[in-house]
């Protein structure tokens, strides 16, 4: 006697049965693309949407980078409700688009992280009278040692010194080559923790000895006079004590001695982990490098441990000793010899 074959539903059927599926699986996709307060407004429309979204939540707060570093970078809050902050994630700089006046989109938060999200990153290379990319070593072998500095003609880094350089795009060698040690992103575990007076900081995870690396400071690369208009429209933002924007200039001093080179990068809207980085007026534990990779044309800005960093301890250094306004913003850095007072200038 033959047993009858069970008839599997069809697609019609499991949509008659579960007719909102389709819906709710659409807006796992959008969700992730959400700012914060989309997200709120969308899961107040209805309990289904208020449980796919908490997920998103608690995936965010586990990893600020979306993936894009080696490890997880999460935040810990004990002092308020935000589980994170909201910003758009770069490991590296960018240069803005001629569409940077529109808001931008990351997804962050979905199931399965996406390379799409990542920000587009155009490296900018010095070139010859011919227009070719300025030629670098050809240590094909990437056998190069920084603490070798006559193996590879791209190191160059003095003891003391706040300059440095690494093999770069024009060069042989691939990322794991050892003279690339800064371009390889976060390697040490970080950890965003809010605190009550000075908001979200950034801090240790592990023991990180002297003269590791750290991080870079990423974000949007921008004319002076760009740099200038939002430093303008931060600074109002900022008079009700409620809004840090993290817009950084720095001066490149040319080997004549007579000129400067100034770089602006904004990591207030697009950035990495280090706009979490806190000023200290003793100068804290971290140190600046301007790094030069070779055939770029602009040096990038990386931390690195001035002593021992021991774990659960905040990172920290200075942000310049200028305090040209009188109303700056109060400095809560804790260490003996506090100003009272972040520092600042016209930008």
């Amino acid at each position: 006697m033959c047993e009858p074959q069970t008839k599997k539903p069809s697609q019609t059927n499991e949509y008659q049965q579960h007719p909102t599926r389709p819906f709710l699986q659409c807006f796992e996709l959008i969700l992730p693309w959400l700012t914060p307060e989309e997200i709120a407004n969308v899961s107040l429309t209805s309990k289904s949407l208020n449980q796919i979204s908490k997920p998103i939540t608690l995936r965010r707060s586990s990893d600020a980078s979306r993936s894009f570093e080696n490890l997880p970078i999460p935040f810990h809050n004990t002092v308020d409700d935000h589980p994170y902050a909201y910003f758009l994630y770069t490991p590296s700089q960018l240069f803005p688009t001629s569409s940077s006046s529109q808001p931008h989109r990351q997804s962050w938060g979905s199931a399965k992280p996406s390379s799409e999200s990542r920000l587009s990153a155009e490296q900018v290379s010095l070139v010859d009278e011919s227009g070719h990319i300025v030629s670098g070593c050809d240590c094909e072998s990437c056998d190069c040692d920084r603490e070798d500095q006559d193996g590879c003609p791209c190191f160059y880094e003095l003891n003391g010194s706040d300059m440095a350089s690494e093999c770069g795009p024009s060069c042989g060698c691939e990322l794991e080559c050892g003279n690339r040690l800064t371009q390889r992103g976060v390697s040490v575990k970080l950890k965003i923790v809010r605190d009550s007076r000075k908001g979200w900081s950034l801090y240790a995870d592990q023991f990180i000895q002297k003269a590791q690396f750290v991080c870079e400071y990423a974000g949007e690369l921008l004319t002076t006079k760009e740099a200038t208009k939002r430093q303008h429209m931060y600074d109002k933002l900022s008079s009700d004590g409620n809004f840090a924007s993290a817009l950084l200039v720095l001066r490149e001093h040319l080997p004549s001695g007579k000129a400067c080179m100034r770089i602006n990068i904004d990591a207030t809207r697009i950035g990495n982990v280090a706009r979490f980085i806190n000023h200290s007026c003793d100068g804290g534990n971290l140190l600046t490098k301007l790094v030069r990779s070779s055939g770029a044309l602009l040096p990038r800005l990386c931390f690195f441990a001035s002593r021992d960093i021991e774990e659960n301890e905040e990172l920290g250094f200075s942000y310049g000793e200028i305090r040209l306004r009188s109303n700056g913003l109060q400095c809560f850095c804790g260490s003996s010899c506090c100003f009272g007072t972040l520092p600042s200038e016209h930008t």
